[in-house]
């Protein structure tokens, strides 16, 4: 008996394996054991049964751990068990790379901290006013989750003090290190205490990761979780060969014949975003941009329209989508190639949830087959090669919905004036039905073909041509590394003519030494005054400064909104044309707020830079005619 009970003892002594780990095993703290149970969790994931022991003991962690098991809780359970809610300065500073994950992430210290009366914590991330942050980092808070660059300018306008902090956590390092944010890491780093503890996650650890870790981490813990499949078996991949030129062509195609409920297109750089966006809206499609340029709200509104259907294609690029989850996402295109095999398991990762199946399709060219071995071995599942739909492809698919949409309507409606009307019409011009019933669908095509045809084949070129074409495919696409960058010119942009009618030249106060190109400024007049990317007229840019041509009768608050708008480090400053340079005293002109508000381009009752837009018009009440960007 009494052997029994020492192995008995001795048994409730042994550690258990984190797969019989329990929350209430754990030392945390009753209040956030409080703030578990509410949350509905009882037992850790991997991740937070090997960590949060660690980080309770204070010491320095390197974890390499994919997204989704569940490291966020790993490290905030353990520092909110550790808060001391009497120091009146930051302990814990959180680096995140995108405001989307800084905001995720202080909302899981809020969650978790629910139970701890006085706790604060305090986002910081680009994009948000200052003033509203300086109001939080004032009243006090123990934790302040932010992205580097804000960060920085918090600590350099002394609104942030370092002094205080005990701990340090860099979330997603792979990811900030891809976004160019090293140094501002390093920073931080350098202007924190010496007598601190430093967690480290990332996903995948690089050479210039491991570095940091050795320069700053002190004897850490090293932990290496990752998921037992990398991609979900729900998810068909398929990739396509085609050329850079026509790809927006290939992803239309697709579009047309794929069942698509929301879908995501994945490009490379912000710019490619509102390209092939505008791109897809003349084609008929509901889609729109989302990148890091775009101010937070806009992002979040674009967000919400993908999720309640009013959109149904989002373009964005991998630092916009981290962390988005809409269910209804049914494809995933990879536009362009993400810069590794990591970025791509993330992209595809935004379909096939909830129990769905999903599609992926990726665009290669035709000297990167050897990326799509890496992709094959990374995801451990066969990539599907397909032929883009033909003509005929198209052709069926736009026949049969058009016979599903005549069945679904003879369903559902009630057609009976329109019949006795149409049957009053065939005896008054002696006409038969079926020739009329074909007028109508003419007339509901609004002159748009109904069929499409194959596009004639282009004469190959000489061999120069096809050496020059290759050298530069090669440089755009041939790795998952290199990033496109931006042409630039000290000569001026093309001489253009006096504005169209209905159109006011501008002068704004960005040019190509500034590294703008016309999709900066085509993204950022949009934003920020609600106005249509097609709406927009031609774009000349110049060393100092550019000229673009918008709708006349701007009201001011759009006015002043553009004016202290920011593209490329600069503000826009805009002034009319005909006002010449940028003399400090200009006023926007008296009748700006009189001009054409429900005529041309702009309209009134709108919030400033946000005003309420229709379809295919800049603001409400708009009727200017639609014009494609140009530079």
């Amino acid at each position: 008996m009494a052997e029994a009970a020492r192995d008995e003892k001795a048994a409730a002594k042994a550690p258990k394996t984190p797969a019989e780990t329990m929350f209430s095993d754990l030392d945390l703290s009753a209040e956030v054991q409080q703030a578990v149970l509410k949350s509905g969790y009882d037992k850790p994931t991997p991740v937070q049964a090997q960590i949060i022991p660690f980080m309770l003991q204070r010491r320095d962690l390197l974890a390499q751990s994919q997204t989704g098991t569940g490291k966020t809780a790993a490290f905030a359970l353990p520092i909110l068990s550790q808060i001391d809610l009497r120091a009146p300065t930051p302990q814990v500073l959180v680096l995140a790379p995108t405001r989307e994950l800084a905001i995720q992430v202080a909302k899981s210290f809020s969650t978790y901290g629910a139970c701890i009366p006085g706790f604060g914590v305090c986002a910081i991330y680009g994009g948000q006013d200052y003033e509203a942050q300086f109001r939080q980092l004032r009243r006090g808070v123990q934790v302040v989750v932010g992205t580097p660059g804000r960060v920085i300018d918090h600590i350099n306008r002394g609104t942030l003090k370092l002094d205080g902090i005990r701990c340090l956590v860099l979330d997603e390092a792979d990811e900030m290190l891809n976004m160019g944010f090293l140094e501002d890491v390093e920073f931080v780093l350098k202007h924190a205490p010496d007598e601190r503890q430093i967690a480290l996650f990332s996903a995948t650890m690089p050479t210039p990761i491991r570095l940091i870790a050795d320069r700053y981490l002190t004897d850490p813990a090293t932990i290496t979780i990752k998921k037992k499949t990398m991609t979900a078996d729900s998810i068909r991949q398929r990739a396509v060969f085609v050329a850079q030129r026509d790809k927006v062509d290939a992803l239309t195609r697709l579009l047309e014949v794929e069942e698509t409920d929301g879908v995501i297109v994945f490009t490379k750089t912000r710019d490619a975003t509102i390209t092939v966006a505008e791109e897809l809206s003349q084609h008929g499609l509901a889609a729109s941009p989302i990148n890091g340029d775009m101010p937070q709200k806009v992002r979040e509104r674009t967000i919400e329209q993908l999720k309640s259907g009013k959109l149904d294609i989002l373009v964005a690029t991998d630092v916009a989508a981290r962390g988005l989850d809409v269910q209804r996402i049914s494809h995933v295109f990879n536009f362009d190639l993400p810069h590794d095999s990591e970025s791509y398991v993330h992209r595809i990762g935004r379909t096939g949830r909830a129990g769905r199946s999903g599609e992926a399709i990726i665009f290669l060219s035709g000297n990167q087959r050897s990326k799509l071995r890496v992709i094959e071995r990374a995801t451990k599942q066969p990539i599907e090669i397909m032929d883009l739909p033909n003509s005929n492809d198209i052709n069926a698919v736009r026949v049969k919905r058009f016979k599903d949409q005549i069945t679904a309507m003879t369903a559902d409606q009630d057609l009976t004036m329109f019949k006795d009307l149409l049957t009053e019409y065939a005896e008054e011009v002696n006409k038969p039905m079926d020739l009329i019933a074909a007028a109508l669908a003419q007339l509901a095509q609004q002159g748009r073909p109904f069929l499409v045809k194959d596009r004639p084949r282009k004469e190959s070129a000489g061999r120069g041509e096809e050496r020059g074409r290759g050298r530069r495919d090669r440089f755009d696409e041939d790795s998952f590394d290199r990033t496109e960058r931006p042409r630039r010119s000290g000569k001026p942009g093309r001489q253009l003519g006096e504005p169209e009618s209905g159109m006011t030249r501008y002068r704004i106060q960005v040019g190509w030494q500034d590294g703008v190109k016309p999709g900066n400024i085509v993204g950022a007049v949009a934003n920020e005054a609600g106005i249509a990317g097609d709406c927009i007229g031609p774009i000349q840019i110049n060393d100092r400064y550019s000229t673009i041509d918008l709708p006349e009768g701007m009201p001011s608050d759009i006015y002043h909104t553009l004016s202290n708008t920011w593209v490329s480090g600069k503000q826009l400053r805009l002034r009319l044309e005909s006002e010449g340079g940028f003399d400090a005293g200009h006023a926007p002109r008296k009748d700006f707020g009189k001009g054409k508000r429900n005529g041309q381009g702009f309209g009134g009752g709108g919030k400033p830079g946000f005003p309420k837009s229709q379809p295919g018009k800049p603001f409400a009440g708009g009727k200017s005619k639609k014009r494609k960007a140009k530079a």
